[in-house]
């Protein structure tokens, strides 16, 4: 039932979502009037372990300026959200970039909420409003982040980063040497997609047939015949309007004027609202068709109708279960 695949998208969630604070700092005037920047340090992993690191430093008459501020973050749940579900068994598919071919797809993804923990400690009580100020104007409640969730598809989305709550402790509990540690806790969702394999458009039908006769008696061969068939597509996958019927016609015309003959080919299929036909001839905005193509029937359309091409990059868009025809060719 499954198939190995790793996207890395949670990872890329957590990187994307922690360097939205690794460039913070703040800034202390003397009594001199003299003004000192200090970049704010931050770390993966949960808020106890710093203060626990705090608490059990030997060295209390250290200068505590050089461990605080400091700031940490960290992935705290996970679950699902019903509220942006999709038709799961919708698919969608993106263009080669170096082809320019649809080639690839993959099923609508799925929307989960990740949630994560800022925590902001402090000595002074400035240093942490410097900081969380410096944080809050962004969250209105939301702020949208660019992440490259698909790398094999290109695939980017923004994912907003909801600030839920804020809340407040002045740890300073014990005799006169305890360290004191002011922190604040910043809860956060970001609403995060998970995708599924991914895989070739062309990979769940047969690409090509091959059949081989022989001709000829019983002791001699006079022929051999090959003769291959590849899957076409009956119907257009990548919505390309060619131009559009230039009149109505009924379900038995089969010269038909355009609004532009030069976008059309001799010798193509195209698709009329679902009707398929095969261009015949062309002369001028007059093309000649032939109705009803691949058991297609054939039905009244009226002026302004687009016709779509069905090209090899509909060929490569066939899906199990879809109706499709065969071109063939001896040799």
């Amino acid at each position: 039932m499954f198939e190995y695949f790793y996207h890395e998208i949670f990872r890329k969630t957590i990187i994307g979502f922690g360097s939205l604070f690794n460039d913070l700092s703040i800034k202390h005037t003397d009594s001199d009037g003299n003004k000192t920047t200090t970049k704010v340090p931050l770390a993966y992993g949960p808020i106890q372990k710093f203060l626990a690191r705090l608490e059990q430093s030997p060295n209390l008459s250290k200068s505590v300026a050089m461990t605080l501020p400091r700031m940490s973050f960290e992935f705290v749940g996970l679950t699902y959200d019903p509220s942006r579900k999709v038709t799961t068994t919708q698919k969608f598919t993106v263009k080669d970039k170096t082809t320019g071919k649809n080639t690839n797809k993959a099923f609508m993804p799925v929307p989960y909420n990740m949630q994560f923990e800022v925590g902001v400690m402090c000595k002074l009580n400035d240093d942490a409003l410097q900081i969380v100020e410096q944080i809050l104007p962004y969250f209105q409640p939301s702020y949208n982040l660019t992440v490259k969730l698909v790398e094999t598809m290109d695939e980017k989305r923004d994912v907003p980063i909801i600030l839920e709550n804020v809340t407040f402790q002045d740890d300073y509990e014990g005799d006169f040497n305890t360290r004191r540690v002011l922190y604040y806790t910043l809860r956060f969702t970001a609403k995060t997609y998970l995708f599924g394999p991914v895989s070739s458009a062309t990979s769940d039908i047969v690409k090509s047939v091959s059949v081989r006769y022989l001709a000829g008696g019983s002791k001699s061969t006079e022929r051999d015949v090959t003769y291959s068939v590849t899957p076409r597509a009956t119907k257009d996958y990548t919505d390309d309007v060619l131009t559009n019927l230039a009149e109505d016609i009924t379900e038995t015309d089969t010269a038909i004027n355009v609004d532009d003959g030069t976008k059309v080919t001799v010798s193509t299929y195209i698709d009329v609202d679902t009707e398929e036909m095969y261009i015949t001839a062309i002369n001028g905005n007059k093309i000649t068709v032939e109705r009803g193509k691949d058991g297609r029937v054939a039905t009244a359309h009226v002026r302004g109708t687009p016709l779509k091409g069905i090209t090899a990059a509909d060929d490569a868009l066939i899906e199990m279960g879809d109706d499709f025809g065969f071109s063939g060719e001896y040799s």
